[in-house]
């Protein structure tokens, strides 16, 4: 799956974008400053960075001039509040890829993404497979030996998101905050019935189910 690297310091805004970007199917790491996502880059593969400039410790410019110093090509986005033609000049000089300007248009982040890994010759993955099960992102599909089963898009990404870190434990809240977002009047029961419904169209799956664990929520367990 394509990972994406996404480098910003507003806690909102990134927690933002991430959701946009897992629910178009991306594996996304999260940094909050450019030291925090040269550290990750340490230890991690990703594909493409978004990366603010305005950033403590390591701002986007110096993180960005670090990668290019190193000969690490990894394609950068630079989405920015600095929208004059010398901050992109300066952007594009250092070694950005691309520039947007905030506020940021989710919509239009998700189709430069396509759009610079497709300038990259990077395949954008949009499949999950977990043993011989295997989800779908553009059908919203979970299939395997002899099943098919379309889910609802919240179906859907809460699976994703549980088998994106089988074993880890997510409360209702954190899923909550992360499929209906932050501003959600839906209370955090919504989940379990939610999660009771993706439990019966998926019994039939073997190789991973749904568990709870009492008095936290919910996690996937991998069969091996």
């Amino acid at each position: 799956m394509t990972k994406i690297l996404v480098a910003e310091d507003n806690t909102s805004l990134r927690k933002l974008m991430c959701i946009h970007l897992q629910r178009a199917g991306y594996h996304v790491l999260e940094a909050s400053d450019g030291l925090e996502a040269l550290h990750l880059l340490d230890h991690n593969h990703a594909d493409l960075i978004i990366a603010d400039i305005m950033m403590p410790n390591i701002d986007g410019y110096e993180m960005i001039k670090e990668l290019r110093d190193a000969n690490i090509q990894i394609p950068v986005l630079v989405v920015t509040a600095k929208d004059t033609l010398h901050d992109k000049k300066i952007g594009f000089r250092t070694g950005a890829d691309d520039y947007m300007t905030k506020p940021v248009d989710m919509e239009e982040m998700l189709l430069r993404v396509e759009a610079l890994l497709r300038r990259c010759n990077i395949e954008s993955a949009r499949t999950l497979e977990v043993g011989s099960t295997k989800l779908d992102f553009e059908a919203l599909l979970v299939k395997g030996s002899g099943f098919e089963i379309y889910l609802r898009p919240k179906e859907f990404f809460l699976l994703e998101k549980m088998l994106q870190s089988p074993m880890k434990i997510f409360t209702r809240q954190a899923l909550m905050d992360d499929i209906w977002g932050y501003d959600t009047d839906s209370d955090p029961r919504t989940v379990d019935a939610h999660i009771k419904r993706l439990r019966a169209k998926l019994k039939d799956v073997t190789d991973f189910e749904i568990e709870t664990v009492r008095g936290f929520g919910y996690r996937a367990v991998v069969h091996k």
